[in-house]
């Protein structure tokens, strides 16, 4: 069974995940503090095999040239945020002491795949509206979910933002994440993991 990691990184508390199995991984939207992502890949015994982005946003991308090359990794991204990557002004890096500018993806997603890297296998699915590529990844057979910056414990990502559609957030969470089972576990791109019954239940802007 696949084993997740959480770690917080950065000044706005991102979480970057560490999937692993026996002795592989995956690591998704790792955001800052390089040192640390590779010091829990080290105590974990771990060698990453590639990189998801739910979005790319700058809280998400932050180390993401300094992992993809010290462990020459391919980056996977949907293709409407390739370009965003190496463009402060859409990854809104911008507005920060320190623009960031990665290379494109290696891979990018097509809608509603499943994946195979190594041995995770996982659905992408569009959960647009926080950003117009914005994807989260359904483990099923592990009964997990990462929403990045979609769907948050009582609350979903911001929509004020440039590329934001805050038509569409709504939508796409309940097409394509309330669907699963309630006890699915989703672990967001901020704070805390919940579940999928609990926000169904409980989350104001689905009641």
């Amino acid at each position: 069974m696949n084993q997740v990691k959480q770690i917080v990184t950065g000044a706005i508390e991102e979480n970057c995940y560490i999937i692993h199995k026996g002795s592989e991984a995956l690591i998704i939207d790792p955001g800052a503090e390089t040192s640390k992502i590779k010091n829990e890949l080290e105590e974990l015994g771990v060698r990453p095999l590639a990189v998801l982005l739910t979005h790319t946003h700058y809280d998400h991308i932050g180390s993401l040239e300094d992992i993809r090359v010290d462990y020459d990794i391919p980056v996977y991204v949907s293709p409407e945020e390739q370009d965003w990557l190496g463009d402060p002004s859409k990854n809104l890096s911008s507005y920060n002491p320190f623009e960031i500018k990665a290379n494109p993806a290696e891979y990018l997603f097509n809608p509603t795949e499943t994946l195979h890297v190594g041995p995770f296998s996982f659905k992408v699915v569009p959960t647009p509206g926080h950003s117009p590529g914005g994807v989260s990844f359904i483990f099923e057979q592990d009964g997990f979910v990462i929403s990045g910056d979609a769907l948050f414990r009582g609350s979903i990502g911001r929509t004020d933002l440039p590329g934001s559609e805050p038509g569409k957030i709504v939508p796409a969470i309940k097409k394509a994440l309330f669907i699963l089972p309630d006890d699915t576990i989703v672990y967001p791109g901020h704070g805390s993991q919940t579940t999928i019954g609990h926000e169904k239940r409980t989350n104001p802007y689905f009641n």
